[in-house]
């Protein structure tokens, strides 16, 4: 699957980082100014704005630039956002996101494997196609990457999935995200988050009236970046450290050891949290974490919109995106069906699948863009812990459809 070409080279580096920083900004500066922005949200601006960029031809699907975001930025902004978090209150939270979180996990897996039948005689190699979806729709990419080396995926059978899978999860997003905003939902669910935002909220626009200006010192920029830098290098190293101490072909026990300290994101929610709880007054002393770490995840939501080609979907990867969508609207139904019927809220539902189909990342991501900062370290410790479930999912399923086939 060969990349059309692009008005800007993947190596002019300078323009790039100037489009997805620049278009970050007028994102916010948007959802903040006007009312229908803010309805919208910034992070669907910064989406759409990247998908059209990319979609046109003026910026390349694939750069060196996309890939310094995925391991610097993103990785930055987690410990920033979490600098305010209470790690008493995080837990609270979590048990509850945990159970919806696994019940989504259930859909994803009961929509992999009725995708897999209906479309087995149609697609080739949809045993090792349902293997890679099924762990990336329940963790992340990680779980992708895994499942693809796993079963020995042939690289045009991986670029078809992964431009499908692109596609999907930003126009699920696209739904997520705007789902708050429907009376259909807003009535049939409770909304303790959205609530409390409207109710401490005077302006209209919520995502102004959050984020007014607060006076930030040169001190507080330098804590702020500094401690962010330190607490991700040495989280960063201690899980490299762990996951080369235990053999990946270790026993199940071990591997899920293997899995939990040494995964970088769930090493890095989890010493950041236990920092702030040991030095709280520290923390308590920055101003401008928050401020810092959104726009970091700003710069991420351009990023995810990038590689989301319409085009190539519809040249290579037409049935694939039925069969992943297959699975993500069955992963949807479970999610908002037991969700109602246990009484979740709809911001937990929302988080939870999303952290399902994108990933931890672009679960926070959506919490912070919505102003549910609460949820933010609860849905980054479940989300990360898809990780370990996605590739017994992911190789379970790969084994059993590789015995059908």
């Amino acid at each position: 699957m060969e990349e059309t070409a692009s008005l800007i080279h993947p190596e002019n580096y300078w323009v790039l980082w100037a489009i997805l920083i620049g278009w970050a900004g007028v994102a916010i500066i948007l959802e903040q100014k006007y009312s229908w922005a803010s309805k919208l949200s910034g992070a669907i601006i910064a989406l759409a704005g990247a998908m059209l960029l990319s979609n046109t031809g003026i910026i390349p699907l694939d750069s060196p630039v996309y890939d310094t975001v995925w391991t610097y930025v993103v990785p930055l902004a987690i410990p920033l956002l979490l600098f305010q978090s209470n790690v008493v209150k995080v837990w609270q939270e979590s048990k509850r996101l945990l159970i919806i979180f696994l019940i989504s996990t259930i859909g994803t897996v009961a929509g992999t494997i009725a995708a897999f039948f209906l479309l087995k005689d149609v697609i080739p190699q949809l045993n090792y196609i349902g293997a890679m979806l099924s762990g990336s729709y329940t963790g992340g990419g990680v779980n992708f990457a895994a499942m693809a080396t796993r079963f020995n995926v042939e690289e045009g059978t991986i670029s078809s999935t992964v431009v499908a899978d692109n596609l999907l999860m930003v126009l699920y997003f696209f739904i997520l995200i705007t789902i708050p905003a429907v009376n259909f939902f807003r009535s049939r669910f409770q909304t303790p988050h959205m609530d409390e935002l409207e109710k401490n909220g005077d302006s209209e626009n919520q995502a102004s009236e959050y984020w007014k200006g607060k006076e930030i010192s040169l001190q507080d920029i330098a804590k702020a970046i500094g401690t962010a830098f330190v607490i991700v290098a040495v989280s960063f190293s201690l899980a490299g450290f762990f996951s080369n101490l235990i053999p990946e072909d270790s026993n199940i026990f071990l591997s899920v050891i293997r899995g939990i300290i040494g995964d970088n994101y769930l090493m890095l929610t989890t010493l950041t949290l236990i920092s702030v709880a040991v030095f709280p007054k520290y923390f308590e002393s920055i101003s401008g974490s928050q401020e810092f770490g959104t726009f970091f995840i700003y710069i991420f939501f351009v990023v995810i919109g990038v590689p989301a080609s319409i085009p190539l979907i519809i040249q290579n990867a037409p049935l694939i995106l039925v069969f992943a969508a297959i699975i993500v609207f069955i992963n949807m139904v479970f999610s908002f069906g037991f969700g109602r019927l246990f009484k979740f809220n709809l911001e937990e539902i929302i988080l939870a699948s999303n952290a399902n189909i994108g990933g931890p990342t672009t679960a926070a991501a959506m919490a912070i863009s919505r102003g549910w900062t609460k949820l933010v370290g609860p849905i980054l410790i479940i989300g990360t812990l898809g990780y370990i479930i996605g590739n017994y999912i992911g190789t379970s399923l790969g084994v059993w459809f590789t015995s059908l086939m």
